[in-house]
Parts: structure tokens; sequence; C-alpha cells
């Protein structure tokens, strides 16, 4: 049976007592300190008409905490096994698609090729724990990115705070762990089976990845599984509490909305661009200084808009097969479709044009021999 989710996990009393107001918009945009009271005001339907005066605020946070920069990054799918049956997922384990994980020296091209389209950080990701595709096949290729990237990142399954040191010490630099919904029900609804059913599991991961010493934690919600606003709110509560408990650390937020994918899930609660402008805007203005990420799951218009305007990191050039990058990669759908489709030097002009700066290094890495797990 699912345990009830922690306190901290909230809403604070009081948060949502009420259906919010446009008076109670209002006074969030007015606040100095904005919190979760008034954040839940900003992402009600009552902030539909307020978009313009929050986007003038974001803006304005966004370029004092973080200038005219825009960081970029690329994704990496190293395999496509997976023991789970999330509803909404086109890698999920009952779905009819060609299965492949990437050998070593597969990851090694598909590095050289995301090496020369300029980037320096990479995010690895896999399905599920499975005989596979699991914790040592992960470390491995986590050491084999360490050697070409300053900036290696996973997106990948709930592990123990022991192999995140380990991940960690072989250069491993941050973990992305979507919660996908703080709803306990519909959670155990659209995890159907599999490792990823274990909402307890999977929420208690990211502070131990922090416990391990990982530089950072990206944080996220899938919109479109459930109410977006309750979601958001619970998402900011999650954020608060690492925040607040490992505050050398940082923690990033992303807000993918479900696309199409190769078994046909089609989102119970629809969000739309705007609904997803004033949840990135909410965001940017509660927490002026938490980097704000944008996929390509996103049409390149939305995505244009957005840059400097909440959003801070971006990815760019994006395939979500496995072994996307080079010339010797099937040509299917991946586990869900892409909305912009554009390359590097495409989205690096858009961003100039915007007098905004590509930024694809901004720190270096500092290299410590701990006698093995891949530090080379």
């Amino acid at each position: 049976m699912t345990p009830a989710p922690p306190a901290w996990l909230g809403p604070a009393p009081g948060v949502i007592a009420h259906a919010p107001t446009s008076e109670d918009v209002l006074r969030a945009l007015d606040h100095d300190d904005p919190g979760p009271r008034e954040f839940a005001a900003l992402v009600s339907s009552a902030a539909g008409p307020f978009l313009e005066p929050m986007a003038r605020r974001a803006a304005a946070l966004t370029r004092r905490h973080f200038g005219r920069t825009i960081s970029l990054y690329a994704p990496l799918y190293l395999a496509n096994l997976c023991t789970s049956g999330c509803a909404y997922c086109g890698f999920a384990s009952d779905r009819a698609v060609a299965r492949r994980r990437l050998e070593p020296a597969e990851v090694h091209d598909e590095l050289l090729a995301l090496k020369a389209m300029g980037f320096e950080e990479v995010l690895l990701l896999t399905g599920e724990r499975g005989p596979g595709a699991g914790f040592d096949y992960l470390l491995e290729c986590v050491a084999l990115a360490a050697r070409l990237f300053h900036c290696v990142g996973i997106e990948a399954f709930p592990m123990s705070t022991e192999e995140y040191a380990r991940l960690a010490r072989a250069g491993c630099t941050s973990v992305t762990l979507y919660q996908e919904t703080y709803n306990v029900r519909c959670y155990r609804t659209f995890h159907r089976w599999g490792p990823k059913a274990d909402y307890g599991e999977r929420l208690a991961a990211p502070a131990r990845a922090l416990q391990a010493g990982m530089r950072s934690v990206g944080l996220g919600i899938l919109l479109g599984l459930t109410d977006p606003a309750a979601d958001a709110i619970a998402l900011l509560c999650h954020g608060t509490h690492l925040r607040r408990t490992f505050w050398r650390s940082g923690v990033t937020i992303s807000l993918p909305r479900l696309r199409p994918e190769p078994g046909g899930f089609e989102a119970p609660f629809p969000v739309s661009e705007a609904l997803l402008a004033r949840i990135v805007l909410a965001f940017r203005i509660v927490w002026p200084d938490v980097p704000l990420l944008l996929s390509t799951r996103e049409r390149p218009k939305f995505r244009d808009g957005m840059a400097g305007l909440g959003v801070t990191k971006m990815s760019a050039a994006s395939r979500t097969t496995v072994g996307g990058y080079t010339a010797a990669a099937p040509k299917d759908e991946g586990q869900f479709r892409i909305g912009d489709e554009r390359g590097v030097a495409e989205v690096a002009a858009m961003l100039r044009g915007k007098r905004l700066e590509p930024v694809f290094k901004n720190w270096d890495r500092v290299f410590r021999d701990a006698g093995g797990d891949g530090d080379g």
C-alpha cells in the first residue's frame, strides 16, 4: 500500500484554503518576498489576465540573477530497456518498440558527436533499473562522459546513497528525477507495475543524491497527468524542503508537458501554452535564483518567447531515440515526439537575436583521484 506523503510536501495550512481571486494575484505580484501562498495565487486560473505583469517581473528577476545567459545542454538516451509500466511513456515495458542499449564504443561515438556540436553538458538517460541497464552500466557510461564533458548529469532510476556517491566520484555532477505527479492516487493509476510504481522510493531519492555529494538535483512534474496547479504547488514544497535541508547544493526545475508517444496516451488534464508560461513565471517570481529548464518538447515559437523570460536553461538538437546522434541511429519516434527539431547553430542564433548569450560551459569541475569508480 502506498504510504502517505511526508508532512513537508504540504500544502502549508491556509495556502489554498480558498480559491484565489484577482486581488490575491495582485497582492502576490506586489509581495517583496513571495512564498507558497503567493505561488498558489499565481498558478491559479485567477492569474490568467495577469500574464503580462507576471512576465515583466519574471524577466527583471531573471536578468538580475542570471544576466543575459541561457545554458544549453543535450540529452543522450543510453537505453530504452525498462521493467516498468508507466501509462504515458513510449518506453514502457508493454510498448512494441525495438529494445536496445548502447555499448561502450557506441556511447563514446555519441558523446563525440555531441562534443562536435559544441556541448559541454550532457544528460544521460535510461529506463528503470534492470538486468540490461543497471547501476554498473550507468557508472561505466558516466565515467566515459566525464572524460569528455565538464558537466555530466543522469536521469535514471532511484538509487541508494552509496550508489549516488560512487557516481559522483566517477564524475557525475547532477541527478534529475521527476516525481511526475505528487498526487498519490493518480501516481498509482499511471504507474501500473514495476519499480517506478513505488511512490515513496522515488520521492526520497533526490535527498539521497544530495546527501551523497551531488552538486544539484533536478525536480519536475509531467504536466497533463493531473491538476497542474496542485502538482506545481507540491513541486514547490519539495524543492523548498531540499533547499532548506541541503542549502549548499542546487535545485533545478523542469516543467515538461505530455507529448505524443508510441502508446497513444492522451493527457487527462491538457495544459495550454498560456498555463505552462504562467507556471514558469510563477516559479521565477517565487524563486528568483533557481534555474528553470525548458526542453525541446515545446514548439520553437514558444521556446523562443520563454528564453530569458524565466527560463535559463534549454536543451537543443535533442533526440529521444537510443543512439540518436550518430548516422547509424534508428529513425523511430523515440520516447516521445520532439517539438523543436532545430539544430544547435539555429537555436544559438535565435538566442543571440534576442540579445541573449548561449552558454555551453560556465564552470570547471575539479577532478579528484578517489581511487577507482571511473575517476580515470
